[in-house]
């Protein structure tokens, strides 16, 4: 299939298993609205933004930023603490409910710029989500897994809608991966919730370099 249609395609059958994720993680979900308002806002347009750059990149290009793409996310996700300390940036979120307007607009800011990325390569995105929320501070993977999946979730929406009006879609595949990311969306959100946040963080890391190497090896 052409690349650019195999991710379009992808997008429109994940988002159902992200929308139920998300439904697992809402008890979890602690965000005050003077923040979840523009995260959700900046998410909407980038997402939007995204799926048009996507649908206006040639196929052969986008095939060789693949790899990249995923391989940037992961080391993100890895390095965050760490980016976060040679910085020298206070952690402006561990308490959400005090962040101070400048806070939200750094934040609103680092989501606009993921929800493009999300709405481009839906593939990565749970990688780079969580590398801007543990490079602000947020510590514990639970909490974290929660405003990513809504945040996935709404970005995702924005480009779901956009390959569905321009017909990027392929249905007939789409439908079939539409029953396993239901079923993978739910059960996994539930399971992660009860794991180890440690093996959760290495296992996301693994899966991150393993399809990266991947990538890198078949795209010639």
């Amino acid at each position: 299939m052409p690349a650019v249609q195999a991710n379009a395609t992808n997008t429109v059958a994940l988002w159902p298993g992200l929308a139920a994720s998300a439904a697992a993680y809402l008890k979890r979900l602690n965000v005050p609205r003077r923040l979840l308002v523009p995260l959700l806002l900046t998410s909407v347009v980038g997402g939007w933004v995204g799926a048009i750059l996507l649908l206006k990149t040639p196929q052969r290009t986008f095939l060789h930023l693949i790899p990249w793409l995923l391989l940037s996310g992961t080391v993100l996700f890895a390095f965050g603490n760490k980016i976060r300390t040679v910085a020298g940036k206070a952690a402006v979120v561990d308490d959400l409910s005090s962040a101070s307007w400048r806070a939200i607009a750094f934040i609103s800011t680092g989501e606009l710029l993921v929800a493009t990325y999300g709405g481009y390569f839906g593939a990565g995105i749970g990688f780079m989500i969580l590398a801007m929320l543990t490079a602000l501070g947020m510590r514990d993977i639970h909490a974290m897994g929660a405003i990513r999946t809504l945040l996935a979730a709404v970005i995702n929406a924005a480009a779901v809608l956009t390959f569905i009006a321009t017909g990027a879609v392929f249905w007939h595949h789409c439908l079939v991966m539409i029953l396993g990311s239901l079923a993978g969306g739910w059960f996994g959100a539930h399971y992660a919730q009860k794991a180890d946040p440690r093996k959760v963080r290495a296992v996301v890391i693994a899966i991150g370099l393993a399809m990266s190497a991947y990538y890198f090896v078949t795209v010639r």
